[in-house]
């Protein structure tokens, strides 16, 4: 896992995908962030290169980051 985590960049990007305002680098920057934290398997990320324009590989990828986000706010809450 990523010890050095950009959360406002994965919020901005969730955000822009979520509104569909997302261009195709973001997107791709996106799922390359879940697939370098351990979030989403190499074939998981294999499937999204291979169709990116499946709206239910990017729903899924936006329900991982909303969990990434919610543990850390969590954890900021908790110190």
């Amino acid at each position: 896992m990523i010890n050095n985590i950009d959360y406002n960049r994965i919020l901005e990007l969730s955000e822009k995908i979520k509104t569909k305002t997302a261009t195709l680098s973001e997107k791709d920057e996106y799922m390359l962030f879940l697939l370098n934290n351990g979030s989403i398997s190499k074939s998981q990320y294999q499937n999204y290169l291979d169709n990116k324009s499946n709206d239910e590989i990017i729903d899924t990828a936006l329900t991982i980051g909303g969990i990434i986000l919610f543990a850390y706010i969590i954890s900021k809450i908790l110190k």
